[in-house]
């Protein structure tokens, strides 16, 4: 497998990779595929278009997950997708939730593979962009390989050769979405068997991937990698994306530069009216292991959420992460209220 063909993204996380995400995320890797959060079709028809799917051109290059279960109605969200500029439609098979579920999308369709390929097939055939699936390796009793192997089979008469699969079945009833992502058991020898079989798939891996080590051996096997919460919790990690995945050159050394680089960003959105937690929030595991780290969660934690809190708060933070790393180790901070001996 060549450079060029292999693939590394963020994935689709509710309520996390927004577009604030996304920037601070891109600050650090060049080439890894971002997501957007899942935005339902209906939401697409009838919502505010801009706020849903509007996004900065630094972030591509994104793709647009799109939650649904009618051809139609999906076929029209993924071009309005386009128009918008991703570069990727990609549909929500994977979702486990009780209110995804409900609106009768997400991991319940592994339950009617015709269903999804027709759902894709019509999505395909409205845009150019790729369009591409993300789905379980199955779903309540439905667990066998065979159950995978078909659902699969089914789906790729849509025409669609993308499937990110994340190497975990899926509980509708019983777990919650948090316990979906932890309790059944990974399985990433199925996830390598459907690309074994279907070398002309293009297979990306997702689940329980927390280094970029464990990246580059899921590459032996696989055409892509996947990473969710460590790519969000210790987003650092990102830095080293371009260079470990793709051979480039890397563009960032110092965490301290990404809050540089922020900053014009966090002063244009403070200017629109943006509240400043809305964007440090996903910047607090920056320094995660770092000296410093705990001081800069703490004051994003505690000052970022105040209104009026502005550029000057993401300043205070960085310089404890400096005075951090310039202190010697033998010199401890004075305790709040403690006094000097004269």
């Amino acid at each position: 497998m060549t450079q060029a063909q292999k693939t590394f993204s963020v994935a689709p996380m509710m309520d996390w990779t927004d577009r604030h995400c996304r920037v601070f995320h891109r600050q650090m890797t060049r080439r890894a595929l971002l997501y957007t959060e899942m935005v339902t079709a209906l939401a697409i028809r009838h919502g505010d278009r801009e706020r849903l799917l509007g996004f900065d051109s630094f972030e591509q290059p994104v793709a647009l997950q799109i939650g649904g279960s009618d051809p139609k109605l999906l076929a029209e969200a993924a071009k309005w997708g386009e128009d918008y500029g991703y570069r990727e439609i990609n549909l929500n098979v994977g979702c486990p939730s009780d209110r995804v579920q409900t609106g009768r999308f997400g991991a319940c369709l592994m339950a009617e593979p015709e269903l999804v390929r027709d759902c894709l097939g019509a999505m395909r055939d409205a845009v150019r962009v790729p369009v591409t699936i993300k789905c379980r390796i199955g779903i309540d009793d439905q667990d066998e390989e065979e159950d995978f192997t078909r659902f699969v089979e089914t789906v790729m008469q849509s025409g669609v050769t993308t499937f990110i699969v994340h190497a975990r079945k899926a509980w509708l009833k019983g777990l919650s979405p948090k316990e979906n992502r932890e309790v059944p058991p990974l399985n990433y020898g199925r996830v390598y068997r459907i690309k074994q079989k279907h070398n002309h798939l293009h297979v990306v891996i997702n689940g329980g991937i927390d280094t970029l080590d464990a990246c580059v051996a899921h590459l032996e096997h696989v055409d892509g990698v996947m990473l969710g919460r460590a790519a969000y919790n210790t987003p650092w990690l990102l830095s080293e994306v371009d260079s470990r995945i793709f051979g480039d050159v890397r563009g960032i050394f110092d965490p301290l530069d990404v809050v540089e680089r922020m900053k014009p960003y966090v002063s244009s959105e403070l200017a629109k009216g943006v509240w400043l937690q809305n964007i440090t929030r996903h910047m607090l595991g920056l320094f995660h292991g770092m000296p410093g780290g705990r001081l800069w969660r703490r004051v994003l934690s505690e000052q970022a959420p105040k209104p009026g809190a502005g550029i000057e708060v993401l300043e205070k933070a960085a310089k404890e992460v400096v005075d951090r790393i310039n202190r010697p180790a033998d010199v401890q901070p004075a305790r709040p209220g403690a006094s000097c001996a004269a």
